[in-house]
C-alpha cells in the first residue's frame, strides 16, 4: 500500500529505533509462568486457562512512533478469550491506542476491536472483521502515531485514522508517552455475542504468540523524549489517495460497528469528529 512520506524540514530530531529481540523489549508482568518468551527471544507466547491468563509490558516508553508487532492469535474455539494489544498511558487522564481480538467459534471470523483514548475520554470504538483467517499465520499489526495521525494498520492496509483535531476542540494524544500492552484474558461476560457464547475451558489453555516486533519511535530516557528526523519519514506520514481508497474498501467490506454512526448511543448528539471529514 502506497502511503505518502513528508520529511521534516528540521531536523533537530534524533530517530530511535527496535527490533528483534523481545527479551531487550519486554517484561513478563503477569500469568505466573504462562507467558514465556521462547527461540532466544525471537518469539513470545501469552497463554490462558481457566485459572489465570497472562501479560507483557514493553521496557520503554513512546512518544510518537511506527510500531509494527507479528500476532498469531487463539486457533480454534477462541469464544469468550480477548486478546489486547495497546499503548497506553497512566492515570485518570491517561492516553490510549488500543487493538483488541475478541475470539469466537471455531470457523466464525474475529472481531477487531479498536479505540482511542485522548485525555481519560475513549468512546470512540470502531470494530472490524479480518478478511483472513487470524489463526493460521502471523500477520503485522501497526499503530502508526505522529503529530497528525493516528493510523491502524492490518498487513500494511489502513483500517482507520484518527486525526488530530485540536483545532476544533478535541483532545488528542500527544503529551504522555506511552508503554505497550499485551494480554491474553477470559472475557466471556461480553467479548462473545455479548456473553451469549460462553469459554470452553476444555479448550483451554489457549495460546497467542508474538514476533518480530519493530518499533521506529521516539523514546522516553532520562525523563525526556528522544526521537526526530525520521528518516523512514513516519514523523509526515499519512495516507495518500490509493490509501484512503484501500481504507474505504475495508470500511465498506468489513467494518461491523462506527461509534459515529450510533445515534441511539450519543442521544444528545454524535462525537464533533464525527462531522467533520
Amino acid at each position: 500500500m502506497a502511503l505518502r512520506f513528508l520529511l521534516l524540514a528540521s531536523c533537530s530530531l534524533v530517530a530511535m529505533a527496535s527490533a528483534g529481540n523481545l527479551y531487550q523489549d519486554f517484561d513478563i508482568t503477569w500469568g505466573d509462568g504462562r507467558a514465556k518468551i521462547l527461540n532466544s527471544g525471537q518469539l513470545l507466547t501469552l497463554s490462558l486457562d481457566k485459572a489465570s491468563g497472562s501479560g507483557f509490558q514493553s521496557k520503554n516508553e513512546y512518544l510518537f512512533g511506527k510500531i509494527d508487532m507479528q500476532i498469531k492469535l487463539v486457533p480454534g474455539n477462541s469464544a469468550g478469550t480477548v486478546t489486547a494489544y495497546y499503548l497506553s498511558s497512566q492515570g485518570p487522564t491517561h492516553d490510549e491506542i488500543d487493538f483488541e481480538f475478541l475470539g469466537n467459534l471455531s470457523g466464525d471470523p474475529y472481531t477487531l476491536h479498536t479505540n482511542v483514548f485522548a485525555q481519560g475520554k475513549g468512546n470512540r470504538e470502531m470494530q472490524f472483521k479480518l478478511w483472513f483467517d487470524p489463526t493460521k499465520d502471523f500477520h503485522t499489526y501497526s499503530i502508526l502515531w505522529n503529530p497528525r495521525h493516528i493510523i491502524f494498520m492490518v498487513d500494511g492496509t489502513p483500517i482507520r485514522d484518527f486525526k488530530n483535531l485540536e483545532s476544533r476542540g478535541i483532545a488528542f494524544p500527544k503529551n504522555q508517552p506511552m508503554r505497550i500492552y499485551s494480554s491474553l484474558w477470559n472475557a466471556e461476560d461480553w467479548a462473545t455475542r455479548g456473553g451469549l457464547v460462553k469459554t470452553d475451558w476444555t479448550k483451554a489453555p489457549f495460546v497467542a504468540s508474538y514476533t518480530n516486533f519493530n518499533a521506529n519511535a521516539c523514546v522516553k530516557a532520562s525523563g525526556r523524549s528522544s526521537c526526530g528526523p525520521a528518516k523512514s519519514g513516519w514523523w509526515n506520514q499519512e495516507l495518500d489517495s490509493a490509501s484512503h481508497a484501500r481504507m474505504r474498501w475495508v470500511h465498506k467490506n468489513y467494518m461491523i460497528y462506527n461509534y459515529c454512526n450510533d445515534v441511539k448511543r450519543f442521544p444528545q448528539g454524535l462525537p464533533p469528529e464525527c462531522s467533520i471529514a
